[in-house]
């Protein structure tokens, strides 16, 4: 590996990038993470920022010494009992509360009041982070600490390990990055507009991506790439007999595997964009290579995949023309819960207990961040799982985040079954098949077992073991998605209320489940059911 500091002059800061390689001739390899980092004095950053609405004072790290702190379920969690600013006494510190999705990681770093100056890790291309836009990495954290995430598992696990054989061989461009200072003239000006600073100095180092200021062979020019664009449209004749203009789509480009395969692809390189209101896309600065086009579409189930190789040259526009997207689909919709947007964010989640709090999130649209949420289902149920009654419950109060285990008073766990009531109006057609699209946000060494009308008999159909994604213990509201398709024959479907069990078994840890991203039950091709003209 290489690692290379750039400093030009009248720049404010310093780029670094790392180039990673694994030659033929070495023997097999993993590697699961790597990162730059930066802790700086603790002294004087005591203000994290990464976001608008995710910034704020920090406890100090010596507030997380066991004689100031209590270990809650793992050790990156602690609750602050006794810190040095009574202020943080009573709440939870955790790093993986500042988790972001790598499209949303730009600059985040720590601002000093006296003197006024910022540190900040601005990151102007995700084109070399492995998994895709919605890969969630760590930023800043209590140390003070700033993070640059090249590659990691987290939210994903084993799927996304840098496995080498022994006669493989491999080369990476890690960055460049910056990391940018800035500082006020004015003692008496506000640090927080440092921050305001840091964001212009974002979107500067946006704009003058790709560099040209690397000397390396290995990291291309602007005139050394290609884009690639077109129009992506969805094809779904029971929302609408027109094709619709994906609005607001992921498009991008990654190495050539199956459906769905960018989300864990850890190797190549990959570049994204989103789709206009009218479904139109252009993805710029790509690497000369052969691709495949992915996207999937708010709104919509599944994955989009070009079949067809593209492969960009040095400088050349490649137009695609009309693309059609046809997401999964057999007949009308009956019922559904929840929207296809690939998160849980949509459905019930609750208050933390009053012992673990972070105040950030108090009132803050990622209220999922909170510590400990797990435990409040079973505060929620005591005595009975979820049941969830179609045209009754509303999802966005009654369905709760993540399916978890059930804490039992001798510290056990046990699995949890949840209940989907719905009434059809008509004799189900015997002879038919009615289809079930459950499409997940993550799993954690969890099993989705489904049964209809009969919570006793054997599944109807088992996922069998499934994920390491471990979102549900470090805060976060997806892992990888999932989708899967259940047939149910019209003859286990009763006229009148017919109920789904959705059972998930396992349970030998707290952390153990399913988040759901979106759940439909579709009626034969043959019936009416709710297709629009």
């Amino acid at each position: 590996m290489f690692y290379r500091f750039i400093m030009l002059r009248n720049s404010s800061g310093f780029y670094t990038y790392a180039i990673y390689e694994h030659l033929k001739e070495w023997p097999a390899f993993n590697l699961d993470r790597f990162r730059v980092a930066f802790k700086l004095r603790k002294d004087k950053f005591h203000y994290m920022a990464m976001a608008d609405n995710r910034q704020r004072y920090m406890p100090l790290p010596d507030d997380r010494l066991p004689y100031r702190s209590q270990t809650l379920a793992y050790p990156e969690a602690v609750l602050l009992v006794d810190p040095m600013e009574t202020e943080f006494r009573g709440e939870v510190d955790d790093k993986y509360q500042y988790s972001c999705e790598n499209k949303d990681n730009r600059v985040h770093g720590w601002i000093c009041n006296d003197p006024p100056v910022g540190f900040w890790q601005i990151t102007p291309s995700d084109e070399f982070r492995s998994a895709g836009p919605h890969k969630q990495n760590l930023t800043s954290h209590v140390g003070p600490t700033t993070l640059a995430v090249m590659h990691s598992v987290h939210y994903s696990g084993e799927d996304l390990i840098l496995k080498f054989g022994s006669n493989e061989a491999w080369k990476k461009v890690f960055g460049p990055i910056f990391i940018y200072l800035n500082s006020l003239s004015d003692a008496g000006g506000n640090p927080l507009s440092l921050w305001e600073d840091a964001k212009q100095q974002m979107r500067i180092e946006v704009q003058d991506w790709p560099y040209t200021f690397p000397a390396s062979q290995d990291f291309p020019q602007f005139h050394q790439r290609g884009n690639v664009s077109g129009r992506l449209l969805v094809k779904d004749r029971y929302v609408c007999k027109d094709d619709i203009p994906a609005n607001g789509a992921y498009v991008g480009l990654a190495p050539p595997g199956d459906v769905g395969s960018w989300q864990s692809e850890v190797k190549g390189y990959q570049f994204w964009t989103r789709a206009d209101e009218d479904g139109y896309f252009c993805i710029n600065n790509i690497w000369t290579g052969d691709y495949n086009l992915y996207a999937w579409v708010p709104g919509f189930i599944g994955d989009y995949k070009y079949d067809v190789i593209i492969t960009t040259s040095a400088g050349y526009d490649i137009y695609m023309g009309d693309l059609v997207y046809e997401p999964p689909r057999d007949g009308p919709t009956l019922w559904e819960i929840g929207v296809p947007d690939r998160t849980a964010a949509e459905f019930y989640v609750p208050d933390p207990s009053p012992m673990f709090v972070n105040r950030l999130y108090v009132n803050h649209p990622d209220r999922f961040r909170q510590y400990g949420l797990w435990e409040r289902y079973a505060d929620l149920y005591p005595d009975r799982d979820l049941v969830y009654t179609v045209g009754v419950s509303d999802y966005t109060k009654d369905w709760f985040f993540a399916q978890v285990t059930r804490k039992n008073d001798d510290d056990t766990y046990q699995g949890t079954t949840w209940q989907i009531k719905f009434k059809l109006d008509c004799t189900a057609n015997e002879t038919e098949t009615y289809k079930l699209r459950l499409a997940l946000a993550t799993a954690h060494a969890a099993e989705l077992q489904v049964r209809v009308n009969d919570d006793g008999k054997s599944p109807l159909f088992s996922s069998g073991q499934i994920g390491k994604d471990n979102t549900i213990a470090r805060h976060g509201i997806h892992g990888l998605y999932r989708l899967y398709h259940v047939g149910i024959p019209g003859n286990l479907l009763l006229e009148g209320y017919n109920t789904i069990f959705l059972t998930q078994p396992k349970s030998t840890s707290p952390f153990q489940g399913i988040m759901y991203d979106y759940i439909r039950l579709e009626g034969p091709a043959s019936s009416n059911g709710n297709k629009k003209p």
